[in-house]
This record gives structure tokens, C-alpha cells and sequence, in this order.
């Protein structure tokens, strides 16, 4: 094992030079290339003009043959190599000279530093969203697998289907002008991670007397135990009729929100609320029924509290930044949550239907002990393979996600680089990215190994 890892190691080092000599070579071949006249802008005196081509060449090394600057730059980012003088001329070699990714052309910043300033954007989405995505679609996947043919198996697949064929930008576009239009629901910010407002305010929120405190939690807490109390104990057809006489009111009251609402709005939602909370409440997966039904029951305690409290509240840093992040949060989750509880499904009920597992019924082992003692863990296998991408993704960002709310993530940081033909930046990220792609995919090869006993790397 040791040496395969050493091995694995020891070979990322060719593939990040192949892999920035690519993209280099590219951004060189491209039309116009990269020199000092392109990163010039305005209408400048010629001495300007040439002070500033002497300048650029002198700093990024423009003037010299295309081989020689991506030596250059690997050199820069080497924390072994040599140095240079004033004149760009080489005066020595140093084994302690430390590594530098350079200056960025469009930002005239360090490189890095725009990286460390984009980087926890793009972790908190990630970090937010990932887990949701596993989780659901893991439990959702597995119940689904094991209800082949059902009810639940039928109505999970169409919508899985229909989720994984929304196009992100319009969930995006749509989310936004339902949910934070002042034309439907103003209910969320359009764009960013936080209001000018927020940065003045306490980390925590506040409330104007203890007895709003107490109040929200005594409804927050009578909520949460109404509904899975409801859900636990109740018969089936009580709990969807109430269910789906809640969603109604629900879809009534979203109905009567809107500044231009109808007759035809109302029935509409209080249609689909029915529906929907029906379907909720009919559903055999008890776990996703408990908590589904249990987040509701603190969201309704929430919404009658806050009718009820009468002093100032004052929502804080934390409340505002969480309320900024539903809509992005919600388009990241959605598509990767619809495809991989379908690729969950699939996983397992081909191991199922595989001879260990029938096998181990045939011993008499417990149906719930070959699920998940069994079947369950070689069924982990697609998902570690899918989830090679998840270190990369978290630098890399959703660009279409970012650009459509206005995040200043590393998604938006690399367009913005490949369009400025930032070549600093751009070789930067490309190195950075192939990094966490290789180690990812190590990681994942170590997974299969812990998996599945069959996989070994001796």
C-alpha cells in the first residue's frame, strides 16, 4: 500500500507539467497571444505606452520566446530554482528561494492572494451543499432500490428525472424571479453573500425581550413534536388528509402574498400544496417522512412566533449570511441530489440481485443485516467513484451558480481569468486544480480499498 502511494505520488508530477504546458501552450497559440501591447488599455503618449511594454516585459518575462517564459514560470512557483536580478538576469541558484504563483495582469495583485480572498467563498458553498446531496441521495437511493416497483420507487425515479433535467442556469433565473422579486415572493436577496447592513450588526441575532426568546422556542418546539408526533402515530389516511389540508393553507396563504394574486393563483398553489404535503404525509420511507415533516413543524413554529412578537429583531451576521445562501445553496444541491440517488439506486439493486446476496438470505441472515452489512457497502463504489471530483469542485465552484447570484467565488475568479487571458492566474488555478484532482483521485482509490475487501493495492 505504501509504496503504491508513492508511487501515485511520485507520478503527479508529470502529469501537473503536462497539464500546465497544455493550457500554456494553448493561451500562447491563441490568437493574439499573451504580450505586453494586449494587457495595455486606454489611449496613452507613446513614451507611456513604451514605459509601460518595457515594464510588463520586465516583470512577466513577455518579450522572451514562448518556452522560455513557461521555464520562467516554473521556476517561479519551484520552491527550488534560481534567482534573479533587478535586470531579470539570473545571479545564483537557491535551494530555500520559496515558491511564487506571480502577479495577476488584470487584477495587478498577487495571485495568491486572490486565491486565499476567493477560496472560502467557495468552501462555504461546497461544504453546505455536498452533504446535503449525499445524504438525501443516499437514503433516498437505497429506500428506492429496496421498494422496487412501488409506489415510492415510480414517483422517486419521474421526479429525480425531472430535477436532473432542469438546466441550472434556469433553476437559477427562476429561483430568483419567483423568490426575490418584489413582483411574487420577496422572501430572498437577488445577489451576495451578505448586506451592507449586515456587517454593522452582532454575529448572533437579537431580540427586543427574553419573552420572544421563550416564545419561539415553546412554538419551535410544540411544532417539531405536533408534526412527528403526526407522523409517527397517526393512520395513514389522517396523516394525508391533514397534511394536505396544511399544504392547501399553505398555498392559499403564498397565494394571497403576491401583490397581483388571483383567484386562479390561489387554487394553483393550494392545489399543489395539497398534493405535494399529501404525498409527504402518504409515503411509506418513514425516515424521510419523521424529517421532513419535522423541519416543517419547526418552520410553522417559526412563522407563528415571529406573527406574535412584538419587540425589535435584529436578524445578525449569521441569520444574514444563511438567508443569503438559500437560493445558491438550493441550485447546487438539486441536480447533483437527483443524479446521484438515481446512480445510488441503480448500485444497489444490481447487488441485490447478486449471488453473495443471495447467498447470505439463503444462510439466514436478516434482510436488514444483508442491506447494509453487505449490499450497501459495494454499492458505495459508484459514489466514491463520482466523488473524485468533489476536492476540484470545491476550488473550481459552480460558475453558472456564481455568476447568476453574484458570488465572488473561484468559479467566477477563473472566467474572469481565461476571458482577461490572465496568464498568472490562469496557470495558477489549472496547477491548483490538477492538485486536488490527483489527490482526489488517490483518495478515492483508497476508499475502494476500505469499501470493498477484494480491492487491494500490495
Amino acid at each position: 500500500m505504501y509504496s503504491y502511494i508513492l508511487r501515485r505520488l511520485l507520478l503527479m508530477i508529470p502529469t501537473l507539467l503536462g497539464i500546465t504546458l497544455v493550457v500554456f501552450t494553448v493561451m500562447a497559440a491563441a490568437p493574439g497571444g499573451i504580450s505586453a501591447q494586449s494587457l495595455i488599455e486606454g489611449n496613452l503618449e507613446p513614451q507611456a505606452k513604451q514605459a509601460m511594454e518595457e515594464y510588463y516585459n520586465r516583470l512577466y518575462g513577455l518579450d522572451q520566446p514562448a518556452p522560455v517564459q513557461y521555464l520562467r514560470w516554473l521556476n517561479s512557483i519551484s520552491p527550488i530554482g534560481f534567482t534573479f536580478d533587478e535586470s531579470g538576469s539570473i545571479d545564483g541558484f537557491s535551494l530555500f528561494k520559496g515558491s511564487d504563483l506571480g502577479t495577476s495582469f488584470r487584477y495587478g495583485r498577487s495571485v495568491l492572494d486572490l486565491i486565499e480572498e476567493r477560496v472560502p467563498i467557495t468552501l462555504l458553498l461546497n461544504v453546505l451543499s455536498l452533504p446535503i446531496i449525499y445524504l438525501l441521495s443516499i437514503a433516498v437511493g437505497v429506500h428506492a432500490a429496496t421498494q422496487r416497483g412501488k409506489s415510492f420507487d415510480t414517483s422517486s425515479s419521474i421526479a429525480m428525472l425531472g430535477l436532473w433535467s432542469i438546466p441550472t442556469m434556469l433553476a437559477g433565473v427562476l429561483l430568483i424571479g419567483f423568490f426575490a422579486s418584489d413582483q411574487y415572493w420577496q422572501w430572498f436577496p437577488t445577489a451576495g453573500l451578505s448586506d451592507r447592513e449586515a456587517l454593522d450588526m452582532p454575529f448572533l441575532p437579537h431580540w427586543g425581550s427574553v419573552l420572544d426568546v421563550l416564545l419561539l422556542m415553546l412554538f419551535m418546539v410544540v411544532g417539531l413534536l405536533s408534526l412527528v408526533a403526526l407522523s409517527q402515530y397517526a393512520k395513514r389516511t389522517l396523516r394525508t388528509a391533514i397534511m394536505a389540508g396544511l399544504g392547501g393553507i399553505l398555498g392559499f396563504m403564498m397565494a394571497s402574498d403576491v401583490n397581483a394574486g388571483s383567484g386562479f393563483m390561489s387554487v394553483f398553489l393550494g392545489g399543489i400544496g395539497s398534493v405535494l404535503f399529501g404525498l409527504l404525509g402518504f409515503t411509506s420511507f418513514t425516515a424521510l417522512r419523521t424529517s421532513s415533516m419535522g423541519f416543517l413543524g419547526i418552520f410553522l413554529g417559526i412563522l407563528f412566533a415571529c406573527a406574535l412578537m412584538q419587540d425589535e429583531f435584529v436578524r445578525g451576521f449569521l441569520l444574514d449570511r444563511i438567508w443569503h445562501l438559500v437560493l445558491p445553496v438550493l441550485c447546487l444541491t438539486y441536480g447533483g441530489f437527483a443524479f446521484l440517488a438515481k446512480l445510488m439506486r441503480t448500485a444497489m439493486l444490481e447487488n441485490l440481485l447478486a449471488d453473495y446476496a443471495r447467498t447470505a438470505r439463503a444462510k439466514g441472515l436478516a434482510e436488514r443485516d444483508v442491506l447494509w452489512r453487505h449490499v450497501f457497502r459495494n454499492s458505495l463504489l459508484p459514489l466514491i467513484t463520482v466523488s473524485a471530483s468533489l476536492l476540484p469542485g470545491l476550488l473550481a465552484g459552480s460558475v453558472i451558480v456564481e455568476a447568476i447570484f453574484s458570488i465572488d467565488g473561484m468559479g467566477k475568479l477563473a472566467v474572469e481569468a481565461v476571458k482577461g487571458r490572465d496568464r498568472e492566474l490562469v496557470l495558477s488555478i489549472t496547477l491548483i486544480s490538477g492538485l486536488l484532482t490527483l489527490f482526489s483521485y488517490l483518495i478515492a482509490d483508497l476508499c475502494y480499498a476500505i469499501a470493498d475487501p477484494r480491492v487491494s493495492y500490495d
